[in-house]
């Protein structure tokens, strides 16, 4: 069932939607927590400004005595001051914006020199422990006080690490929010693939009955109403089609019933026994065709109504008409099951089956049981079988197997094309098959479902 599904269209646009709203927001995420980077990293060169700014402003305010005693307790908050004489460390690249932030505030007569740097001798904050792997770093300043001393900041930097985006805490809204996106892309994959499904169901309808009811043309977007629209149109054209052969096939044969029934009236005049006994049954063999081209044309027509229909009554009827008419026929059907059924169109086709079956085998004997959701009908003779690369050729039309069992027998070749017309009518299926122990099985499968 699940691989069935994310083979369907449903389930790749499913698996389309998923994925592409998932990687979505993973991009968003990846975008959002480097805007953050930049924003901490921004909020922090402020913090450390302002902490300078107010050392620089307290150091200027006190006595020049009193100033270590005011360094000693800025060092504790990760500031270490250092008033003797400095030097610029050659090379180091001076950060631009803490130096414009800084003269903006103090001044610009302060001459004012920053950089950051890593190393060993950088501060550290009592409130942010340094780990083992994490080298220290720190924003060196020189600059000079309001009185012209000169003084050396070292301001320790808090670490680059910023939290992960998915916290444990975050574990329960992450799955909220792939449930969420897993329903709405389900819901869009239904939504999405019910034309296709309907247009499948009524092209699968339409094989089994031709007068199906058309799509509506008045729903959905404007290509489900384009493909609705074709798919009538096509319907249409079949059915009048398949309308149009059916009624010359019963025209035709209809017609040809007056005329052999004159010619035969006249062979009676003829003389000769012997060639009287050969015409006769050279139109005997004409009228069969004629006969079986009618219930050719009857089975490829479906203005018969379907209604429920009990099986083991059905077959009952057969095989005693049978036996009745001197026939081997015997049957074992105790299914005890109604089947949705055109009467007439489904009693030919078994018919056919059961005759077919004593012409050719000398003995029929028929049995049905049920399987899950469908009834098989089965139906055994004696005969010799048929080749098994011809199994499929015997279905159609006018098809014999050889002349001389043709001329024995007699037959048209359209029985088992009228029982196979009609079964597939009924949404079933007709088979043939041969029998280890010899024999020819002929097996109808119907649904027990409404067709």
């Amino acid at each position: 069932m699940i691989k069935s599904f994310f083979r369907s269209m449903g389930g790749r646009v499913f698996i389309l939607l998923i994925a592409g709203v998932i990687a979505s927001a993973a991009l968003a995420l990846a975008l959002a927590a480097y805007a953050q980077r930049g924003m901490v990293t921004q909020i922090r060169s402020r913090h450390a400004a302002e902490r300078v700014e107010q050392l620089v402003l307290a150091l200027d305010a006190v006595p020049v005595a009193s100033r270590p005693v005011l360094a000693a307790i800025a060092q504790k908050s990760g500031t270490r001051a250092d008033f003797s004489a400095y030097a610029v460390v050659p090379g180091a690249s001076t950060d631009s914006e803490f130096v414009a932030e800084l003269m903006r505030v103090l001044g610009a007569d302060r001459h004012i020199v920053a950089f950051q740097r890593a190393g060993d001798d950088c501060p550290a904050r009592a409130s942010e422990p340094i780990q083992n792997n994490e080298p220290r770093r720190c924003r060196t300043v020189f600059m000079h006080l309001a009185d012209g001393s000169p003084i050396r900041l070292d301001v320790a930097l808090q670490s680059n690490r910023l939290p992960p985006p998915f916290s444990k805490d975050f574990l329960p809204y992450l799955l909220v929010f792939v449930l969420c996106v897993a329903a709405l892309a389900f819901l869009v994959a239904l939504i999405s693939t019910r034309p296709l499904r309907k247009l499948a169901q009524a092209a699968n309808d339409l094989g089994h009955n031709i007068e199906r009811p058309p799509l509506a043309e008045n729903a959905g977007p404007a290509e489900v109403r384009e493909a609705a629209a074709a798919f009538n149109d096509m319907q249409l054209r079949i059915r009048n089609y398949i309308q149009e052969r059916t009624h010359m096939l019963a025209a035709i044969a209809h017609d040809l019933q007056t005329p052999l029934t004159r010619m035969r009236l006249r062979l009676e005049k003829v003389s000769d026994e012997e060639l009287k006994e050969k015409l006769i049954a050279d139109l005997s063999a004409t009228q069969a065709m004629v006969k079986e081209g009618l219930e050719l044309a009857r089975s490829l027509d479906a203005e018969e109504s379907f209604e429920m229909l009990d099986l083991d009554s059905l077959i009952d009827s057969i095989c005693s008409d049978a036996a009745e008419a001197g026939q081997d026929v015997t049957h074992n059907s105790q299914v005890e099951v109604s089947v949705m059924a055109r009467p007439r169109a489904l009693r030919r086709c078994l018919l056919n089956l059961v005759e077919n079956a004593v012409k050719y085998g000398q003995f029929a004997h028929v049995a049905a049981k049920r399987d899950g959701d469908r009834v098989v009908v089965s139906i055994v003779d004696g005969g010799p079988g048929i080749p098994n690369e011809q199994l499929d050729a015997v279905f159609q039309p006018f098809y014999r197997l050889e002349t001389s069992r043709s001329r024995e027998f007699g037959g048209t070749g359209l029985g088992l094309t009228i029982a196979r017309n009609i079964a597939e009518k009924h949404r079933g299926t007709l088979k043939l098959r041969n029998i280890r122990t010899g024999g020819l099985g002929l097996e109808v499968t119907l649904s027990l479902a409404v067709c």
